[in-house]
């Protein structure tokens, strides 16, 4: 059987301002047995640079090695999770693609999500609104 060490995998990566996400998802994948993995005593040094708000100079954070089994299975998880951080944006890579009509039809962006994500930012506004009605009505009969 083939092992591999995270710290590998880490060193792989596509984005290495991801390393500290792809570890944490790493690390629940393993506490939920989608991998199996073992913890080492060694540590490695992240290869994502850290900035200090207001200060000047960026550090580094280490992580815990972690060796696990080559298997088809782990393979497949850590091809979906590189993926999986592909999507995602950071701060100074990709931007983010704005909807429009243009992005819509040309299928840039997902409509069924972009959907359900409308609908819960309607429904969150709309039960804000409603609470802080139905406080400044209570607040109103206190007062009398």
């Amino acid at each position: 059987m083939a092992y591999r060490k995270l710290s590998e995998i880490v060193m792989e990566l596509e984005h290495p301002q991801q390393s500290d996400r792809f570890v944490k998802m790493f690390r629940n994948a393993v506490r939920e047995g989608d991998i199996d993995a073992i913890e080492l005593k060694e540590r490695f040094t992240l290869p994502k640079q850290y900035k200090r708000r207001g200060g000047e100079g960026s550090y580094e954070r280490q992580a815990r090695d972690m060796v696990f089994e080559a298997t088809p299975k782990s393979e497949k998880w850590i091809g979906q999770a590189k993926d999986d951080l592909s999507k995602i944006s950071t701060r100074g890579g990709r931007s983010k693609v704005v909807p429009s009509l243009e992005t819509v039809e040309s299928g840039e962006v997902d409509f069924k999500a972009l959907v359900e994500e409308t609908r819960r930012n309607m429904e969150s506004k709309y039960n804000r609104g409603q609470q802080l009605g139905s406080s400044r009505k209570q607040r109103g009969t206190k007062k009398k």
